[in-house]
């Protein structure tokens, strides 16, 4: 047997104990390495047949609703227990459609997780310039109904129960040719059906040629239009609705709004609306009990940012951020300003927490559309996701993927998580795809697409693909999803507050899908669970203000909570 020959060059000697550290510190890396902890998200979009590209129709003209659409959906039509997916097209020119035009689609969830295109078939493919989209069960037959909101009339579709929507828009009583943006849908009267509020942005001229900094054609300044006011409808059952905009007092003020979510804000039992508006203040109707609402944005600090400035509002997240069981307001704003945290301070209203929460500095360059608050790692406090993208031109930033002309727009989307103590800090290095693209992302929804327990986010492009993202965030805790049912009603109970008590701490969210940009989010509420998780009572506080207690029991569940089944408050 031949012996291994030593290497010429290779001597024996003494290794040095510095030479050892490094050594030490070299297998530690790698250790590290090794045990880095996967991205938060994953996309899935291709794995799971969701194909969708976003055609705003542009012709160069630079149409100021080319740059402002579109949203989406995440919602479960066929009520057979897990969600499908809604997107919107716009697929024309804005001035003059001509040849065929790409509708809205449905894509149904099928039983191993794949996505299929069903839009045909549904009657859900709406054919008007598209921006945004509300869910709710108009009829409570125990089946969500669709609202778009276009550049141009809306649509109102009624969901017939056999895989099929019916367009009653011409029936229905909404009305209207203006801009539409946000729309949720709410029960303003507590008579137990849903009505509709639809922001409206403004009298778009599109004979108005306006320029960047460059000289060059750009699209305009929302200040170059007058606003228009937005629109309240009534439901008054059997697919009916009356326009109660003026009665009302909410079509007293014609303002560029955009986006909208509808909430108890003073906690008297009637829900009431916070508008977000480009450019101009922002605006707090509470609902006076009568049929009427009064404008109190201003008092409760909720007009304008610290600095007395009106921001450009698009989206609008809501939660319970500080964990002192009141809902807190966050705002996404336009490139140089800061986006906006409104914490709510009880009877002293709320106070611009930006700064001190680290959400001001941050967004700066960016410009924001969708967001949304929710539990990314179940550690039990609220973190934040938005998405971004220009509405003017700049230098493209390395890595924009859209293409000439477009890539002067696109931005890359952030993930925020809170560190515990309200303050947040950027992890969008550890979000892989869902941070690192640069493109112009404008709705985004959040929903348990997987039905594993987190939520997972769905974001609608301008000029774009649609892309899905699954939560894959290690996990500090446990979870519980709870949907909240009238039975009378048969429907989720839109406006109602879910306590859930676990290890001492009370943690609130609010059954309201309607928020983030254009969009619509599954309305079960989310809770991440620190510790064991376990659950000691579940407390609900329907939409007319009455309370029920339900028991608790172990996490890492869903769980149906319908009123009448628990135990009223007090007994």
């Amino acid at each position: 047997m031949r012996l291994a020959r030593r290497s010429p060059g290779c001597k024996n000697r003494q290794v040095k104990p510095s030479s050892l550290l490094a050594l030490v510190a070299l297998s530690a890396s790698a250790s590290a390495l090794a045990a880095e902890p996967p991205d938060l998200f994953t996309e899935i979009t291709d794995a799971v047949g969701l194909d969708f590209v976003h055609d705003s129709g542009a012709s160069g003209r630079y149409h100021h609703p080319e740059i402002m659409a579109p949203g989406c959906a995440f919602l479960d039509y066929d009520a057979d227990g897990d969600l499908d997916i809604y997107l919107v097209q716009a697929g024309r020119d804005v001035v003059n459609p001509s040849g065929e035009i790409a509708p809205n689609r449905l894509f149904r969830q099928e039983a191993d997780g794949k996505f299929v295109d069903v839009t045909s078939a549904s009657g859900l493919g709406d054919t008007g310039y598209g921006m945004g989209v509300a869910v709710g069960d108009i009829d409570n037959d125990g089946l969500p109904d669709v609202f778009v909101s276009n550049y141009g009339p809306d649509r109102l579709y009624h969901n017939e129960g056999n895989g099929r929507f019916r367009d009653i828009t011409s029936s229905s009583g909404i009305r209207g040719d203006h801009w539409s943006a946000s729309a949720t849908f709410c029960d303003v009267d507590a008579d137990g059906l849903l009505d509709l509020y639809v922001t409206h942005y403004v009298a778009y001229d599109p004979k108005r040629v306006c320029r960047g900094l460059d000289g060059k054609p750009d699209y305009c300044s929302p200040q170059v239009f007058p606003g228009v006011s937005d629109s309240l409808y009534r439901n008054l059952g059997g697919g009916k609705f009356a326009d109660i905009s003026v009665a009302s007092r909410i079509g007293s003020v014609a303002l560029p709004g955009l986006g909208v979510v509808c909430a108890d804000w003073n906690d008297d039992g009637r829900v009431d609306f916070y508008v977000a508006n480009d450019g101009q203040a922002n605006q707090l109707w509470i609902n006076d009990g009568d049929g009427k609402f009064t404008e109190d944005a201003f008092f409760q600090g909720l007009a304008l940012n610290s600095f007395g400035r009106a921001e450009a509002g698009m989206g609008v997240a809501v939660g319970d951020v500080d964990a002192d069981g009141d809902l807190d307001l966050f705002l996404t704003h336009l490139k140089d300003e800061t986006n906006t945290l409104y914490l709510n301070q009880g009877n002293r209203g709320f106070e611009d927490a930006s700064a001190t929460a680290g959400l001001g500095a941050p967004s700066l360059p960016m410009t924001g559309f969708g967001t949304a608050f929710f539990d990314l790692e179940h550690d039990g406090d609220l973190d934040l996701v938005l998405v971004n993208g220009r509405v003017g031109r700049f230098s493209p930033l390395p890595g924009a993927r859209p293409g000439p002309v477009w890539d002067a727009f696109a931005e890359p989307n952030a993930v925020l998580l809170n560190d515990g103590q309200g303050h947040f800090q950027d992890a969008s290095s550890r979000a892989g795809s869902f941070a690192s693209l640069v493109e112009i992302s404008r709705g985004m929804a959040v929903g348990d697409v997987d039905r594993d327990g987190d939520l997972d986010v769905l974001v609608a492009q301008a000029q774009g693909v649609a892309r899905l993202f699954r939560n894959d965030a290690v996990k500090a805790g446990h979870w519980l999803q709870v949907r909240a049912v009238e039975p009378a009603l048969h429907r989720d109970a839109y406006g109602a507050t879910v306590v859930v008590v676990s290890g001492g701490r009370r943690t609130v969210r609010v059954i309201q899908p309607g928020y983030s940009y254009l969009s619509s989010n599954d309305p079960r509420a989310h809770f991440g669970l620190p510790g064991d998780g376990n659950i000691e009572e579940i407390l609900v506080r329907w939409p007319d203000g009455a309370w029920e207690r339900f028991a608790g029991g172990v996490p890492d569940r869903f769980v149906v909570l319908r009123r009448g089944e628990g135990r009223a408050v007090g007994e």
